[in-house]
């Protein structure tokens, strides 16, 4: 399991985005962070709003909990959720 770290700003874990696939999933890991393929482009931050809504949904918070912390531009990101505990995350994303 990926590491998931608790900050006093949310609990933050890393992801890599694999853009343009067949269908929104967690596809495994990579290093110390999940693979998550999303079938938006990687165009005008399309991407980074369905991975946003990606986890939104996964962990079942609403869609403004859920923040990119860094790598906007990359495909190595770190995501922040707000108002869970980082046993929730991993409760929600070992399912």
């Amino acid at each position: 399991m990926i590491p998931i770290h608790e900050t006093s700003a949310g609990v933050m874990f890393a992801v890599k985005v694999h853009p343009r696939a067949k269908k929104n999933a967690i596809t495994g890991e990579v290093g110390e962070a999940l693979k998550v393929s999303l079938t938006a482009p990687p165009i005008e931050g399309r991407a980074n709003e369905a991975c946003i809504e990606f986890f939104a949904k996964l962990l079942r918070v609403p869609r403004s909990s859920v923040t990119i912390a860094s790598g906007l531009s990359s495909r190595n990101k770190v995501i922040r959720v707000v108002d869970v505990t980082g046993a929730y995350v991993r409760d929600r994303l070992s399912e």
